[in-house]
């Protein structure tokens, strides 16, 4: 593969696209605001005008938007990638969407002889800049391997999970790990902050012993610095979690720790604070002092 088509150039698919680059790709992009694709056609990247262009001579699309709703449109669409991309294209949908929508884009796939692939990631933003991304993936493995070099120039964790659909299965459990994770770092730090101690230094003290995860090293520890600045937007985990919730509950599966963080995080949204970060559960506990 030489040529590659990215669309969704946010805070993740920006540093995703310029690692592609790095590694030699050419890389055409395409994302609904053109000033987000600035730095990335600073870089190199050639800018598209629509999702059929960004396609276009492509040897693999990859996409990384917001919301289902965005996927159905950029795959399904009167210009999507299922209508425009020729016959032997991969397509790897690296958002973190329904594992039924996964499937879909498959069976749709397979009738265009166009090979399809979810591959959601986790890392965050940090992640996504250093190259260091778990990437999670679904489909026929035979396409896995032959996209894998492309994995390999954005992530260092990378895992076939199995058929159609897989890769987004796990992204649900790793994103329900979360919750509970982003929960108990955030109620660590309010309980310590209630019984008088300097925060700052029980996170020192904590973060590297047996309660030590990634959630409160690096996600919680920006909120006790006062940085909200998102890495990950509240707005996405709402939705991540949204999924988790209804796969779940297909299956006759509740899960109350996910279900209580989940209403934490709608009433942050409700209060205008869905634009920030994930840290920001540590407003939540704020809000119930007193």
């Amino acid at each position: 593969m030489k040529t590659v088509g990215f669309i969704g150039i946010g805070i993740m698919g920006q540093a995703m696209a310029k690692n592609l680059l790095k590694a030699g790709y050419d890389v055409q992009v395409y994302t609904r605001t053109k000033a987000k694709a600035d730095a990335v056609v600073a870089a190199g990247a050639k800018w598209c005008d629509t999702i059929a262009a960004c396609g276009d001579g492509a040897q693999a699309v990859i996409t990384m938007v917001g919301f289902p709703k965005d996927v159905e449109e950029v795959y399904f669409g009167e210009e999507g990638i299922l209508k425009s991309c020729a016959p032997g294209t991969y397509v790897i949908d690296m958002t973190t969407t329904s594992p039924r929508l996964s499937e879909k884009i498959f069976e749709a796939a397979q009738k265009q002889e166009i090979y399809a692939i979810d591959a959601p990631v986790t890392g965050g933003d940090g992640g996504a800049r250093a190259g260091t991304l778990t990437i999670l993936a679904g489909g026929r493995k035979e396409d896995f391997d032959a996209c894998l070099p492309l994995f390999e120039a954005m992530g260092k964790n990378i895992h076939y999970l199995g058929g159609a659909g897989s890769g987004q299965h796990a992204k649900m459990a790793n994103q329900i790990a979360i919750a509970g994770a982003v929960a108990g770092a955030a109620e660590a730090m309010t309980y310590a902050k209630n019984a008088g101690l300097n925060v700052p230094d029980v996170l020192a003290a904590i973060s590297t012993g047996a309660a030590s995860s990634a959630q409160m090293s690096n996600v919680i520890s920006r909120a006790v610095e006062g940085d909200y600045a998102p890495g990950f937007f509240i707005k996405h985990f709402i939705k991540d979690m949204k999924l988790a919730d209804e796969e779940s509950m297909a299956r006759h599966v509740r899960l109350e720790v996910l279900e209580q963080v989940l209403s934490m995080y709608e009433k942050l949204a409700a209060e205008g604070d869905d634009h920030l970060g994930t840290q920001a559960i540590l407003k939540y506990y704020d809000s119930k002092e007193g």
